[in-house]
């Protein structure tokens, strides 16, 4: 009795009919402020040679993925939030949900190579320029893709090698795989525990990477002898590590709990905070926080007038 299913219809936040415009205005300026917030760092970062660091290369990277996470989710949940029009194709679906999954995991570990290349900085400064060779950060910046392309790869091709017979709702704003999981008619419960371990064992690791360096970047600016020298290295990592906080926050939360499966309108709000919310904070994060930016952005806003 099983057909193949040729779209899905997304439900996500469907509940509220009144506010379906306010959600697409909502989201459309979002993405509005992160394409250009993401496109002002990038601008910022290449047109100011200072700033042709290993630090402000994986910057880059990350503005460039934030543009591209947000774009795989945004745009088109504001159109069927604006012409309620929900429905998907099933490529369409597969193909959200194995760029979402690229996109989203490839951050996780750029966050940790960024912690690195912050421990080097501030732990090993004599050999930081030998140590973070521009050899070694393109690597990382493949090796951090290559790492999300095999995660997406198993993810997708996982989900949906299951049975969808005859429901087509999914129960989220996009094609989420947790969410497509639960809309499948075969046995969930052991492909949640398997995706559970998955995504926790990716979180996992690389926060854990993310807490041992800054663990040692604590302890040695601890040990500075100055005021003054304590105060520039944390300006340096304050950033990144609310960029972390944020990230981990609401990633751990909606994957590497027990029933992080099950509970769909909570994931639906916190889904928001990581795909639309977060890259569009990130460059405001990065350019209010930190001297150098700011100071290159006054200096080509000087140069333009």
């Amino acid at each position: 009795n099983q057909s193949r299913v040729s779209e899905f219809i997304l439900v996500g936040f469907s509940s509220q009919p009144g506010s379906q415009v306010l959600l697409s205005v909502l989201f459309s300026t979002m993405y509005l402020v992160t394409v250009v917030g993401n496109l002002c760092m990038i601008l910022i970062i290449r047109m100011d040679s200072s700033l042709h660091t290993p630090m402000y290369f994986f910057l880059e990277n990350l503005s460039t993925l934030d543009i591209c996470y947000s774009s795989v989710i945004t745009p088109r949940a504001t159109l069927a939030f604006l012409l309620d029009r929900r429905s998907i194709s099933y490529k369409g679906c597969a193909s959200q949900m194995f760029f979402f999954s690229l996109f989203g995991t490839t951050e996780a570990f750029f966050l940790a190579v960024m912690a690195y290349d912050r421990f080097t900085a501030i732990c090993n400064p004599l050999l930081y320029q030998v140590i973070m060779s521009k050899r070694l950060c393109v690597f990382m910046v493949m090796g951090s893709y290559l790492s999300g392309c095999i995660n997406c790869t198993i993810q997708t091709g996982f989900t949906l090698s299951l049975s969808f017979c005859g429901r087509r709702e999914i129960d989220h704003f996009f094609c989420e795989v947790a969410a497509v999981i639960r809309a499948s008619c075969s046995a969930a419960l052991g492909r949640e525990l398997v995706m559970l371990a998955l995504c926790g064992s990716i979180l996992v690791g690389t926060a854990l990477v993310v807490l041992v360096s800054y663990a040692c970047v604590i302890i040695t600016i601890l040990q500075m002898p100055s005021a003054e020298s304590r105060h520039k290295a944390l300006a340096t990592c304050s950033s990144h590590m609310m960029t972390i906080c944020l990230f981990f926050g609401t990633t751990f939360f909606m994957y590497a709990r027990p029933g992080a499966a099950s509970s769909p309108s909570r994931s639906n709000t916190i889904s928001v905070f990581y795909t639309i919310v977060i890259p569009m904070l990130n460059p405001f994060i990065y350019t209010l926080r930190n001297k150098e930016v700011k100071g290159s952005l006054i200096k080509q806003l000087k140069r333009r007038v």
